[in-house]
């Protein structure tokens, strides 16, 4: 079970940092993901991070955005800065086994319900 939290309403440029709580599997041996849906638009890749802490962040999010994990904790996080408009969406968690980094939707198997994201101009 991936549960997410950390979403809110936030102007422009501002930051936000989404929190990612898994249980009910092997957490340390995951790959968990970001991923995100605008209103109208399909569900898109943001960020992956391995068991070992390497990442993969999609590029129009790259230098913005950043994805760590706490092992201990079982949870993985999403800090977002300097927002923009079209960073509005709902927010998912997903976790895929293996190693492997992946931006692929059906490479993960696992999804959180989402938490909302809203950057006002």
């Amino acid at each position: 079970q991936l549960v997410e939290s950390g979403g809110g309403l936030v102007q422009a440029g501002g930051s936000l940092r989404l929190s990612c709580a898994a249980s009910g599997r092997t957490f340390s041996s995951s790959v968990m993901g970001w991923f995100r849906q605008a209103p109208g638009k399909e569900r898109e890749f943001v960020a992956a991070i391995s068991w070992s802490a390497n990442t993969y962040v999609a590029e129009s999010v790259k230098g913005r955005f950043t994805i760590s994990r706490d092992n201990a904790k079982n949870t993985v996080y999403l800090q977002m800065n300097s927002l923009k408009s079209e960073d509005t969406g709902v927010y998912y968690c997903a976790a895929r086994r293996g190693a492997a980094l992946r931006a692929g939707e059906g490479d993960y198997d696992s999804w959180g319900q989402g938490t909302q994201v809203t950057v006002s101009s």
